[in-house]
């Protein structure tokens, strides 16, 4: 197995500029690239939705060495009702802390220097009151799982993940593929995992040439399928080859092959006007308000 590399977390988004400002503003993050597409995406990156959607990758660095989100929004769709699926991102960021204070968003402290907040839409963060590190400060992302010790096996043994931490007790653990990058912790739910229509995808890289040695282990192995080996277009950009998965609790994972990612993935320095420009662009919210109607609920 080659070198793999954590890369993103998905979220679907339904208030995009109160989103941006949110990541922008308070995270201190930078628009990293935005796209905009017609129809919907071969695997299913936006959901289970046809019509014209945007993706927006945002982060605190380019994504050769950072962890990002890509925030998807399926115009028409104005909010998605959250799961038990997605516990939180956990992130170093002293001035995001302060940034959430000087703009009034909600922060509780959960534990001492540790400061819980809500992104648009209900997706948690962790705000650890340090100092920002120089490298990526994003640390990990929390995924709730019903069987600890059965996803610890796909994760470990099939994905080839490093166990960082094992703790039976508060039913957690930390995995990775290495130590400079996010990490991915699994905590049980004490139940079934929910995924509600807002289910997120979390992504990693990996050489071109072990696709198709994923997709052929996980067949062998009777494990989900979502998306065969496929290959994915951007406009103007390079073209990717992915196989998206599923894991025991059914978190969608995409691996994509590292190389075109790489030139797909490099910053645009228009990124922040191209999302600025397509939020202007957009005028479903005064088109619904003066039908008098709201946005559709997924």
């Amino acid at each position: 197995m080659g070198a793999r590399r954590a890369l993103h977390f998905v979220f679907k988004v339904g208030d995009r500029p109160r989103t941006a400002r949110f990541y922008r503003q308070l995270l201190g993050m930078s628009v990293l690239r935005h796209e905009e597409f017609e129809e919907g995406c071969k695997a299913s990156c936006n959901g289970p939705y046809d019509g014209k959607w945007s993706k927006t990758m945002v982060g605190y660095g380019p994504e050769d060495n950072h962890f990002v989100a890509e925030l998807t929004y399926n115009y028409g769709i104005g909010e998605y009702r959250l799961g038990n699926d997605f516990l939180g991102i956990t992130l170093v960021s002293s001035q995001a802390v302060s940034n959430a204070k000087e703009m009034g968003w909600p922060l509780k402290e959960v534990t001492a220097g540790v400061f819980e907040t809500e992104a648009p839409g209900g997706y948690k963060f962790y705000l650890e009151d340090k100092e920002q590190l120089k490298q990526d400060p994003v640390l990990k992302v929390t995924l709730g799982v019903s069987d600890l010790r059965k996803s610890i096996s796909y994760w470990s043994d099939l994905l080839g993940m490093k166990i960082y931490e094992k703790d039976e007790e508060k039913q957690r653990a930390l995995l990775g593929y290495a130590d400079n990058q996010c990490k991915l912790e699994l905590k049980t739910v004490g139940g079934a995992v929910d995924h509600g229509t807002a289910f997120g995808r979390i992504a990693f890289s990996c050489a071109k040439e072990e696709l198709p040695n994923i997709e052929a282990l996980m067949k062998k192995e009777n494990q989900k399928i979502l998306t065969p080996l496929v290959s994915l277009d951007t406009p103007g950009k390079a073209t990717v080859q992915v196989v998206i998965l599923a894991d025991p609790d059914g978190h969608e994972i995409c691996f994509v092959g590292d190389e075109a990612f790489r030139d797909l993935s490099k910053v645009d320095p228009n990124g922040d006007k191209l999302l600025n420009d397509a939020m202007e662009a957009d005028k479903s919210d005064a088109w619904f308000a003066a039908q008098k109607k709201k946005k559709a609920s997924a």
